[in-house]
């Protein structure tokens, strides 16, 4: 009877110590890629795929962003 709080109390304790994972464009590419690698038969494979590539877009974007924000802020006099 001892094990459903212990049960309990680990649970309790790795949900609090969970971060927010940053899943910027993860989740569009695994969609997109899960149905790429449906049609190929490696949905699973596309999904992770899609997701990594989806993530590594939303970086880029964001890079040139701020590196544009960055250009902008120099020019001004």
């Amino acid at each position: 009877m001892k094990i459903v709080p212990i049960a309990i109390s680990t649970v309790a304790l790795v949900l609090a110590s969970v971060s927010v994972a940053d899943a910027k464009g993860c989740i569009k590419g695994a969609v997109v890629g899960g149905v790429a690698g449906h049609m190929a038969g490696h949905g699973k494979l596309g999904a992770a795929a899609g997701c990594a590539i989806g993530h590594h877009q939303a970086n880029k974007a964001e890079m040139n962003k701020k590196s544009d924000q960055q250009s902008q802020a120099g020019q001004k006099p």
